[in-house]
């Protein structure tokens, strides 16, 4: 039995010696697995940064046409009051559906104080151009999110630097076999272990995160771009001359079913206008946080790199 247990500690160490690699080959194994990757992390770092901006601007862009939307919805309850006052006789509302009345309605019209014929087409106007400015917002609010998502959409960790960062901890754990090897055979172990101990990091950070932030910040993108198209076409129709009819408004023949229909499509261009905004800002959102996950992998391949090197 003893014999059989002297046989045993004498073998293992020259197994593990079998399958631990010299201290040099571990070294240039670690070196050409792990140097490059912090060059490909600030590719990734610098396009999120780009597509923060992007998304930001979009975020600002989507908030514009939303207030103009809003200034919009006021000057046409405005215009709308100042008909109402002019068109309104026993309590009901009616139209000019006679040569004499419309006459009547005309001179009405232009003598009514606080707010005649002019006040009115002022601010009829006035709509017509805040109406032109949210579809042009929401245009490029909706370009943006397009680019947001074809940015997002790009920037992630491929296969191949996935499998190099894999292949840069595995390097590291063999490294550290060798460093224990080398000790025992009297070699100087310093530099190995401060490489050794710098790539290691690579082990507490989570690469999966720079993936899956990317991938909130390309759908929230493609949200905002759908919204957008939807409320930049919506906002074309709002502002188009079959719904504001202000012709038939001037002549007394746009009715309240008329009025309600102008504003209930304004209503909704300005509430996907919002829809569009809050996606922006969502990728916004993620496009940062994805810096963050990519900085930490990033610092670690920087200090991995550094002593390498």
């Amino acid at each position: 039995m003893l014999k059989k247990l002297f046989f045993l500690f004498i073998l293992l160490p020259i197994v593990a010696n079998a399958e631990t690699l010299d201290l040099g080959d571990a070294l240039r194994a670690t070196y050409t697995a792990c140097v490059g990757i912090d060059e490909n992390l600030s590719d990734l770092k610098k396009m999120a940064g780009i597509n923060t901006a992007v998304t930001a601007v979009g975020t600002g862009l989507g908030a514009g046409a939303t207030v103009v939307g809003i200034v919009k919805a006021d000057k046409d309850k405005k215009a709308k009051d100042i008909i109402d006052k002019i068109n309104y006789a026993e309590g009901k509302y009616h139209v000019a559906d006679s040569e004499t009345e419309y006459n009547d309605f005309g001179s009405a019209f232009l003598a009514l104080e606080n707010g005649g014929a002019s006040e009115y087409k002022k601010l009829r106007q006035q709509s017509k151009n805040l109406g032109n400015w949210r579809t042009g917002l929401m245009a490029g609010n909706t370009a943006t999110n397009v680019a947001g998502a074809i940015i997002a959409g790009n920037n992630k960790v491929d296969a191949d630097l996935d499998t190099q960062i894999k292949n840069c901890r595995a390097a590291v754990r063999s490294l550290k076999d060798s460093i224990i090897r080398a000790r025992t055979e009297g070699v100087d172990v310093t530099e190995a272990n401060a490489i050794a101990t710098a790539c290691a990091e690579y082990d507490t950070v989570d690469v999966s995160k720079i993936n899956n932030r990317g991938r909130g910040a390309m759908i929230s993108s493609i949200i905002g771009a759908t919204t957008g198209v939807a409320g930049t076409a919506t906002s074309v129709v709002a502002n188009s001359k079959n719904v504001r009819k202000d012709k038939l408004a001037e002549q007394g023949k746009k009715t309240d079913s008329d009025w309600d229909k102008e504003k209930n499509i304004n209503t909704a261009a300005n509430v996907l206008a919002g829809a569009s905004t809050a996606a922006s800002a969502t990728a916004t959102v993620f496009n940062a946080t994805q810096i963050s996950a990519i900085k930490k992998v990033a610092d670690v391949a920087s200090k991995c790199t550094g002593v390498l090197k």
